[in-house]
């Protein structure tokens, strides 16, 4: 007669067991190349499971920070493991480089308070010469806007006595008869032609 035994109950069912009774353990392996498909299996096509692409995305950013805050974490304890380390191993060394590192970071803080200063005081040179040059351009402009405005003036006043002693030829009501006892009188032909070389032709005359 067989009797199955289990893996956690083996020990106490071969004490308790007698004689001529076989034990047979019992074996869950993988199947063989050559074992069929199960019955309960048979005919089922396996699909994978639906994958929701924003969810992919955001899963993704996430895994993505994650890496890099765990190797920003490793990166930092390595550098204390090694610091400490280091530490350790040199003892005042560390403490004479520290104290140099400090005396040289305040003389850089030093050396770039001057440095600050001296490009202050060139900033405000530079700012005061471009407020005097647009100044000068300024009233450049306005003393050329003037110097125009009197020209312009001139202009006018040259055109208006220009045609005040124009307006001495007007005719007038006054002066209509006698205009009219000189146009008579001194009668002028407007009839010529110009030939191709300019020259003015006159060939016919007044009757």
């Amino acid at each position: 007669m067989f009797h199955v035994v289990g893996r956690r109950s083996a020990p106490v069912t071969r004490l308790l067991a007698s004689r001529g009774t076989v034990l047979v353990d019992s074996v869950r392996g993988r199947k063989s190349r050559g074992d069929p498909v199960a019955k309960s299996k048979e005919g089922r096509i396996k699909v994978p499971p639906p994958v929701d692409p924003r969810e992919m995305v955001v899963l993704k950013d996430r895994y993505t920070e994650y890496q890099l805050i765990l190797k920003a974490l490793r990166l930092e304890f390595r550098e204390e493991v090694l610091r400490k380390k280091f530490e350790e191993e040199t003892g005042s060394l560390a403490e004479e480089r520290a104290r140099q590192d400090a005396e040289e970071h305040r003389a850089l803080m030093l050396w770039n308070q001057e440095e600050n200063l001296r490009l202050l005081k060139a900033r405000v040179l530079r700012i005061q010469k471009e407020e005097e040059e647009a100044e000068r351009i300024k009233m450049e402009a306005v003393m050329k806007l003037e110097q125009q405005q009197q020209e312009f003036i001139k202009l006018k006043e040259k055109q208006v006595l220009q045609l005040q002693e124009e307006a001495k030829n007007f005719i007038t009501m006054e002066n209509l008869d006698q205009r009219i006892e000189e146009a008579l009188d001194h009668p002028k032909n407007y009839n010529f032609a110009v030939d191709r070389e300019g020259r003015v032709v006159r060939q016919t005359v007044l009757q």
